[in-house]
């Protein structure tokens, strides 16, 4: 497979249809880490869940995730039918190099909603709860580190793909170095940052304060994280450090500086909606600087979005045709969350 090249594609509207989707693609990531990552951070809280009021805590979680938990997924599987659908050849590779990977994301999502459902009817006390509520945590926590592996495995550099397509994969690089464990760990602080957030905007009172400790407290873990994963960058994915040694990467690091603080001065001074806006900017930017970095590549070095793309219209197919699916989905969650969640208040 090479890097460039790949299939040639008119235009469509002006815009290149490839790169076109490739950022459709970034903007279904970002709804699933931010929707999805706040769900996952729920049950890291609900696994941690100390205290006299540890029970109230789990109960708040419940109710604020429950209604609508299982429709974050909807964009985590919109980007894998992209995927198949307008670069098979990197789908291939990737389901090749990521075969052990994916099973295991997998098997955390559906324990995790099995657990959750199973335990809901049981009283704290049952053996019903004592097994599946460590299965429902431990689930949420084990399925974002993964998940930011893979993030770190598709740049950094430890998945080859050769001539006829032959996949080879470096477990030392892809898996076990420093900056792809680094990452699995900065996914997990961030999912748990999102969730604390978002609870002190759902919840009132002594739980409410309780939240935005947690919330103090798992935001000072995700900045250390932060910062100690950038002096691996530069050797360990340089390609996704190159772009941030320019001068122009300026006005990105600066806004994400300022919604760090912002985020950390809400919650501090009780500013709850505030807090959760800009946690959200916090992790729309980070994604934006990874596809910053990423771009042009699917998987770092050697699968280019452009040559993994399917011959044809594969990819103007989907530009003109995602309109009138998002017709459909985008009003049917709104009513969803609409719905339930102001029934759970």
């Amino acid at each position: 497979m090479t890097k460039g090249g790949g299939h040639a594609m008119e235009p469509w509207l002006g815009l290149d249809p490839v790169a076109g989707v490739a950022g459709v693609m970034l903007l279904a990531l970002m709804a699933y880490a931010v929707l999805g990552g706040a769900d996952f951070g729920g049950g890291i809280w609900d696994l941690l869940a100390t205290g006299p009021r540890r029970e109230q805590h789990r109960q708040a979680i419940a109710k604020a995730m429950g209604p609508v938990w299982e429709a974050n997924h909807v964009w985590l599987i919109f980007v894998i039918v992209i995927l198949f659908t307008v670069f098979p050849t990197g789908y291939r590779a990737l389901g090749i190099a990521f075969f052990g990977l994916f099973h295991l994301v997998l098997v955390g999502i559906v324990l995790r909603g099995a657990a959750f459902a199973f335990r809901a009817g049981a009283s704290v006390d049952s053996r019903q709860w004592r097994v599946w509520s460590p299965v429902f945590g431990g689930a949420s926590a084990v399925t974002p580190f993964l998940l930011g592996l893979a993030a770190a495995a598709v740049s950094g550099g430890g998945i080859r793909v050769g001539a006829g397509g032959v996949v080879q994969v470096d477990p030392g690089r892809t898996w076990f170095s420093p900056v792809s464990v680094m990452m699995g760990f900065l996914t997990v602080a961030m999912c748990a940052y999102l969730a604390a957030v978002f609870l002190t905007v759902e919840t009132r009172g002594d739980l409410q304060e309780d939240f935005r400790r947690r919330a103090l407290g798992s935001g000072v873990v995700l900045a250390l994280l932060a910062a100690a994963l950038l002096p691996l960058l530069p050797t360990g994915m340089p390609q996704l450090w190159a772009p941030f040694s320019q001068p122009r990467a300026g006005p990105l690091l600066l806004a994400g500086a300022a919604l760090a603080v912002l985020s950390a001065a809400a919650i501090y001074t009780r500013r709850y909606l505030v807090a959760r806006v800009s946690a959200v900017g916090q992790v729309i930017l980070l994604l934006t600087g990874w596809a910053l970095g990423q771009w042009p590549y699917l998987i770092y070095p050697d699968v280019t979005f452009h040559g993994a793309a399917a011959s044809g219209p594969s990819a103007r197919f989907v530009l003109q045709t995602l309109p009138f699916g998002l017709l459909v989905l985008l009003p049917s969650l709104w009513l969803l969350f609409r719905v339930f969640k102001t029934a759970v208040r």
